[in-house]
């Protein structure tokens, strides 16, 4: 994951403090309301890990016939990556 906790834990308590200062929420617990989005922060980081952990596999698998293609670890990684989050339908 990309972002720390207190990276993730900051945005939610940003999203919550412009929402409701704008008259767009109300609420009446602010802290539930930054935990349930900090979750949902994490949960949508958590897609893109596991989509790389799944290239990694299928590059691992692969690897001998990289080599002989001449392309690197890096651009087949991004092609890989790319067709895979195609073919489950997230978005990065």
């Amino acid at each position: 994951m990309r972002l720390t906790s207190d990276e993730i834990e900051y945005i939610a308590r940003k999203i919550v403090k412009t929402l409701t200062a704008e008259g767009k929420l109300e609420l009446d617990s602010g802290a539930r309301v930054v935990e349930a989005i900090g979750r949902v922060i994490t949960e949508e980081l958590m897609v893109e890990d596991r989509l790389n952990e799944e290239v990694r596999e299928v590059l691992i698998q692969h690897a001998s016939e990289m080599e002989r293609s001449n392309v690197t670890y890096t651009e087949m990684f991004k092609m890989v990556k790319k067709k895979l989050a195609r073919e489950k339908g997230i978005i990065l």
